[in-house]
């Protein structure tokens, strides 16, 4: 290990993209780092130090964009490079800040007058479908990607991935020495059909943060109520869970205390969209692991997410003035609501 580095204590497993973003203020960001695991990184960072990343690029990855990350005192080892090349790409327009485009970019740009990226030529938003329960992909995470004194760490924040990294990696980091575990799921499962997988990931989670629009996915058909959703994720062996609301904040739930709160979103000076719900989830898991406090893990997410939407970038978080972190989670704090 790097002995400039901080001593390892948190680890955020996702992705890294190259991010292809035009925001609601028409300004244009291209071939940009980016990815959950950053954005879930930043918000931990906010709060903690020691933070070790995972996740897997392809051969055709800019490796030398890597040592942006270097700045942040961040560990990038366990950034497995596959012989493979894999597409990172991502395209993202906000034509307004609750409108979300990821398809058709060549329209998009005509539409808005601007002129295509050589280095969005070709790209494809993926089809959505649902994961495989058996078969591993190219961005799915192994036990190998991981150096084995990433163990050793505490607590670990999982961010949206495939169902297969979802399932492997709980158990395999509590092998070791991580015992705080958080996860966000993916898109490609939660959905009716994986309804009675859903025990092999939640149990044992500390807790599971996931999107009002992917839960209500999942529950389709049995549920309109979210915290009847809430409750029935708990009783599936997670202990805590909170549901993301956007501009709405977030419902979090206690199984061991039935208790519910809801958190407003902090009033942020909204930039860019991108990154918040990582963010949420880093800040979330190092604050749960600092405090063990579900509502003190819950506002520092919070406010993690606020700081990264004020930015275009994930490590603008970073840059944040000192002091400023901790004046607006007392300042949230007064507007929870108990239920």
């Amino acid at each position: 290990m790097d002995d400039s580095l901080p001593y390892l204590r948190f680890l955020i497993a996702g992705r890294i993209t190259r991010n292809f973003t035009i925001l609601p203020s028409g300004s244009v960001h291209e071939d940009v780092l980016g990815g959950s695991v950053l954005y879930g990184a930043a918000g931990a960072g906010l709060w903690e130090s020691g933070i070790g990343l995972v996740a897997r690029i392809g051969s055709d990855f800019p490796v030398d964009w890597l040592q942006k990350i270097d700045r942040w005192k961040l560990d990038r080892r366990g950034i497995r490079q596959v012989a493979e090349q894999i597409d990172l790409r991502e395209f993202i327009a906000y034509p307004d800040p609750e409108t979300r485009i990821t398809e058709n970019p060549v329209a998009v740009y005509s539409q808005m007058g601007l002129a295509f990226p050589k280095t969005l030529l070709g790209f494809n938003c993926p089809p959505v479908q649902l994961d495989s329960r058996t078969r591993p992909g190219i961005l799915t995470i192994r036990q190998s990607d991981m150096p084995s004194d990433y163990m050793d760490a505490t607590a670990a924040h999982i961010c949206p991935m495939d169902y297969l990294s979802h399932t492997l990696l709980p158990p395999t980091l509590r092998q070791g020495h991580v015992h705080t575990i958080t996860l966000d799921p993916g898109w490609g499962y939660m959905d009716p059909t994986f309804f009675d997988d859903m025990p092999v990931i939640l149990s044992g989670l500390s807790a599971f943060l996931c999107s009002e629009e992917k839960l209500s996915r999942l529950f389709a058909g049995r549920s309109n109520d979210l915290w009847e959703m809430a409750e029935a994720i708990a009783g599936m062996g997670c202990d805590l869970v909170a549901v993301k609301r956007g501009a709405a904040g977030q419902m979090v739930y206690d199984r061991q205390s039935k208790s519910k709160w809801l958190i407003p979103a902090y009033p942020a000076n909204i930039h860019s969209l991108n990154g918040a719900g990582d963010a949420f989830g880093g800040g979330f898991m190092a604050g749960f692991r600092t405090t063990y406090d579900p509502l003190q893990a819950a506002l520092r997410g919070n406010i993690a997410a606020s700081f990264v939407l004020e930015g275009t970038q994930p490590f603008y978080a970073f840059d944040t003035m000192p002091g400023l972190a901790d004046a607006r989670l007392a300042s949230l704090k007064d507007r929870v609501r108990r239920v």
